[in-house]
């Protein structure tokens, strides 16, 4: 950029040196990617909200287990459950496959019944935590990434004035602009990834409560039909 012309952000963008435009570019990746993964969470996390909501109301409805865990037979096989139902799905298989063993000793019944309650409470567990370490990447590095892109621009300015002989204002103004603009770049690629990131991961924390919770009423639920035989 030549000084007097107008410092609009694009022309500082188109101004800029190679390497700043890369940085840049790799900013602006970082940020679409981020709010991508940001609307995707949000997504997700309402639904198992609602899911977990739903399914709850029904198991402490009184209903007979082995209805509701054939009602999702149909919604298990689309890939449609979700959270605590995945959990009593994976407890109450276990816990109906071992019962029906002529040989199966009540507590090897529940031991075998909380070991697939715990698998599946740890794959719900990661489908909360999906693309979070991500955002956090991205808030963590884009404003060192941004600054590198700055100081290399200002780099770059001040040697070019080493070929003028009168260094003014209007003449330094304009790489440094172009510089300063890898730093907002930054800042507006981090700013939101830290937010979500601090949200999602809160949401996920208490989905993640609310599974363990539910996981520990129905092995003691199970627990109570096996030793009773109702």
């Amino acid at each position: 950029m030549h000084p007097g012309e107008t410092l609009s952000i694009w022309s500082l963008i188109m101004g800029a040196s190679l390497v700043v435009k890369l940085v840049m570019a790799i900013l602006l990746l970082a940020s679409v990617v981020s709010w991508v993964m940001i609307v995707n969470r949000g997504l997700f996390q309402s639904r198992a909200s609602r899911m977990y909501a739903d399914f709850e109301k029904r198991f402490w409805s009184g209903i007979d287990l082995t209805q509701l865990y054939k009602q999702g037979n149909a919604k298990a096989a689309s890939g449609q459950v979700l959270g605590a139902e995945n959990i009593f799905r994976a407890g109450f298989k276990e816990f109906s496959r071992l019962k029906q063993q002529s040989s199966a000793d009540p507590g090897a019944v529940m031991q075998g019944t909380e070991r697939a309650m715990r698998v599946a409470l740890a794959r719900e567990e990661e489908k909360l935590e999906a693309n979070l370490p991500f955002l956090a990447s991205v808030a963590s590095v884009s404003p060192y990434i941004g600054l590198f892109g700055t100081v290399w621009g200002i780099m770059s300015s001040f040697r070019g004035l080493a070929n003028v002989h009168q260094a003014t204002l209007a003449i330094v103004a304009p790489g440094i602009s172009e510089a300063l603009v890898a730093t907002a770049m930054g800042l507006f690629a981090a700013i939101p990834a830290v937010l979500a990131y601090n949200r999602y991961s809160a949401k996920a924390e208490s989905l993640a409560s609310y599974y363990e919770t539910f996981s520990e009423e129905l092995s003691a639920f199970l627990h109570r039909k096996l030793h009773t035989g109702n």
